[in-house]
């Protein structure tokens, strides 16, 4: 019997970024198109050729993408929505930005919003496509679009000529296909309901003509994902599967299928999955180790294993010995290929960049070169002997024995705060009703009060200036003094255009997690290990190690130096406990439960703090609690629980006459709009712009009783909205909730704005609350 070891999917981003560099360089008009595609083959052949020397027998390819693979895949299908002026034929970079970044033109002409080039399109003003999380990680996709009568076509051809670029360079790859159940799964439609099977009939000939392709062009794998087979299914979904894939298998019996589920375990869809006639099947082991024994039990002897042994999702180094001692078995009965859980996508490139991280916590690390190499490792003690890997086998050991025993993973005193926790911690002394008389009564609010989410630009002044304080170039002294004129001009503006309560801005900050995470006790920092998590949006998760508590204040000075510049209420700015939690890379030697109740516990002592320095409003965004909702819905009671709760240890420490605000990001609110409720904030401001304020469905049917600002600028788009598109949104509110109910506010934080755009939409969100006051 054979091992081979397979990569599900690479990092696209680069060893040092250099997809986002490229990426908004050529959005700002300082490149063409050339340039920017001559950058992204750059980056895949050397992804190539790295994991080829790096063991891997199974190199994938079509993992690039330069925004998002669930976009790849619409372009590829021809699944354009008719607002983007697309007429046909290849779908070309301006059509497909426009979809992930909205587009703005002049009355003069059509151009592409923040671009140099000119670029055209069939509307002069649009809206990006609306964007969610991908399953229950930290990525974001656009979500594809349907409507009624649905035709597909093949209009973009990437995962072929991708294919043959990797060939050319002497490397046969595995392409990567996202799967036509689970494709169909993640659209929506605004033009009513779509009948599934009759998208997929009209879906499958693309998919064929795909497969033809490759089958043309050399492939004889390809592994096609449906991560949707770890979900809980339908008996309509269990039955659209076997009809994609019988039909795929028909069509094109050279290309052997690698059937791919991550995230969770086949369950209940077990049976339906080993049934269906592909060649092979990915299991995910980490999230799902149980399902091992039943998937041997039931898969044909003809189908080929893969065992996501490796965590695609987390940076800890795996126990080699461990995974040895359940996949030796195996591997003595049949052949198998040993694989990530899933895509590297989630993890960072590199360990060997973080030369100043800690020496203790980097020994218990691996990213995504290193896990490779972990399962090149496992390969050769299984197809070699573990004489021929013993000192990696060594190494291993030692580094998990190392983390067991490490003094810094676990603090008494947290352990003792724990213990004395109650449930009245996770309580406000008055209800709702109550709290909402005396905090109007304090605050003197207008109606439909104005706020913005938190931060303001970052801009190349504010980064320089950051950068040039971490080297050393510019004092203390110096640095702060240039965060406190930054804050002050910003402040004064949010007064000229008549904003109701203000932000500080944020500029002290670097992210919304990694800021506090610095702060805390437990968690450590990488200085390369970038995520992309939509575009050329990275973020460096905080490495959460150990046992968490707060050496001293962390925002109070801040906030206090903003309140002095304004009579107007500025807002304490926090990031929630779930949402830390969901953010970094987490220990998993405890539970989430527990590693949440301690931090919830730390950013309570910064609640309490700030309310005693005089803040009357504060935030504590939740903006990844729906995200971190396990995918079967047998398991998000307990989450849900464990989950609200910690956002109330963390936020009932003030008077009832202090606001509590939280904030929610890309979320189907009407699963857990009762958890929602249960929270208890004074305040929730969500995303809901690119909806068109669909989301407050959930809230109008749940009889939402607490304030709610839905977001009426979307911020992940370089278009400014005109006051009448604002108005509107805020009209739509208004028939769904009661007027004294609603805050005007942007989606989300304004970090990735820049300022001339930023201005421009807000001095149109306060024009259209004064508007909707006109109205009441």
């Amino acid at each position: 019997m054979s091992v081979t070891v397979a990569s599900l999917g690479f990092p696209r981003i680069g060893p040092r970024r250099e997809l986002k560099t490229a990426l908004e360089r050529y959005w700002s008009g300082k490149s063409d198109g050339g340039v920017l595609l001559a950058a992204a083959a750059d980056l895949r052949a050397k992804a190539w050729a790295r994991q080829k020397a790096l063991g891997v027998d199974h190199v994938p390819s079509n993992d690039f993408s330069f925004y998002d693979h669930v976009l790849d895949t619409s372009a590829m299908v021809g699944a354009v929505p008719g607002i983007y002026g697309w007429k046909g034929g290849p779908v070309d970079l301006d059509t497909y930005f426009a979809i992930a970044r909205g587009a703005q033109g002049t009355d003069g002409g059509e151009a592409h919003a923040d671009c140099g080039h000119g670029c055209t399109h069939g509307a002069v003003d649009v809206p990006a496509a609306e964007m969610t999380k991908w399953f229950d990680t930290n990525y974001h996709y656009l979500v594809p679009e349907f409507s009624t009568g649905q035709a597909f076509a093949l209009s973009s051809t990437k995962i072929v000529d991708e294919f043959l670029e990797a060939k050319a360079q002497g490397i046969h790859t595995r392409p990567v296909l996202l799967g036509p159940v689970t494709f169909i799964r993640l659209g929506k439609s605004h033009t009513g309901e779509v009948n599934r099977e009759e998208l997929l009939r009209a879906l499958l000939p693309v998919y064929e003509e795909v497969l033809k392709r490759l089958s043309a062009a050399g492939a004889d794998w390809v592994q096609i994902d449906e991560p949707c087979l770890v979900l809980d299914l339908t008996h309509e979904d269990r039955a659209l599967l076997a009809m994609a894939y019988e039909a795929l298998a028909k069509a094109v019996p050279a290309v052997k299928l690698m059937l791919t589920t991550y995230f969770g375990g086949l369950g209940d869809n077990l049976d339906e999955a080993v049934a269906l006639p592909v060649a092979g099947l990915h299991i995910d082991l980490v999230r799902a180790p149980e399902q091992l024994e039943e998937v041997l039990a039931k898969a044909p002897g003809t189908l080929v294993l893969s065992l996501g042994v490796i965590d695609g999702r987390n940076v800890w180094r795996a126990d080699l010995e461990k995974i040895l001692a359940v996949v030796e078995p195996v591997a003595r009965e049949r052949d198998i290929v040993l694989a990530p859980s899933c895509s590297l996508l989630h993890t960072p490139i590199d360990l060997a960049q973080e030369t100043e991280l800690d020496g203790e916590v980097r020994g218990w690390l691996a990213f995504a070169v290193q896990k490779l190499e972990e399962l090149s490792v496992l390969a050769g003690a299984l197809n070699e002997g573990r004489g021929s890997v013993a000192e990696a086998l060594a190494a291993s050991a030692a580094a998990a024995a190392s983390r067991k025993t490490s003094p810094r993973i676990h603090d008494e005193a947290v352990a003792a705060r724990l213990a004395f926790a109650d449930a009245a911690m996770a309580r406000r002394s008055k209800a709702f009703t109550a709290r909402r008389t005396l905090q109007a009564e304090k605050l003197g609010l207008p109606a439909f009060p104005t706020t913005t989410i938190g931060s303001f630009p970052q801009t190349e002044e504010v980064r320089k200036a950051r950068a040039a304080h971490g080297k050393g170039a510019m004092t203390d002294a110096e640095y702060e003094g240039f965060l406190r004129e930054e804050t002050a001009r910003t402040v004064r503006w949010q007064e000229e255009i008549g904003l109701d309560v203000l932000v500080h801005g944020e500029f002290e900050r670097n992210d919304m997690v990694q800021y506090f995470g610095e702060q805390l006790s437990g968690f450590a920092f990488t200085k390369h290990g970038w995520v992309q998590s939509y575009g050329s949006r990275c973020v460096r998760p905080p490495i959460l190690f150990g046992d968490v508590s707060r050496p001293r204040p962390m925002t109070v000075a801040w906030w206090g130096y903003a309140q002095g510049l304004t009579d107007r209420p500025m807002k304490g700015m926090l990031t929630g406990p779930v949402t830390i939690l969901n953010w970094s890379f987490v220990r998993d030697d405890v539970t989430r439960e527990l590693a949440c109740r301690q931090i919830a516990l730390a950013i309570r002592d910064e609640v309490v703090d700030l309310e005693r320095a005089g803040a009357r409003i504060i935030q504590i965004d939740e903006a990844a609690l729906r995200e971190g909702l396990p995918l079967r819905r047998g398991d998000w009671k307990s989450y849900l629980d464990w989950a609200v709760e910690c956002f109330r240890i963390a936020s009932s420490g003030v008077a009832d006459a202090t606001q509590i605000h939280t904030h929610m990001c890309y979320s189907e609110f009407n699963d857990i709009i009762a958890a929602v409720g249960d929270m208890d904030a004074d305040v929730i401001s969500i995303e809901t712009a690119r909806s068109k304020m669909e989301l407050l469905g959930a809230f109008a049917e749940y009889s939402y009783p607490a304030e709610i600002g839905p977001g009426v600028y979307d911020i992940h788009s370089p278009r400014v909205p005109a006051v009448e598109e604002m108005t509107g949104l805020l009209e739509a509110a208004r028939s769904r909730l009661a007027p004294e109910q609603l805050w005007v506010n942007p989606d989300c934080g304004l970090k990735t704005r820049k300022w001339p755009e930023t201005r421009a939409a807000l001095v149109n969100m306060v024009a259209a609350a004064r508007a909707a006051r006109a109205l009441a």
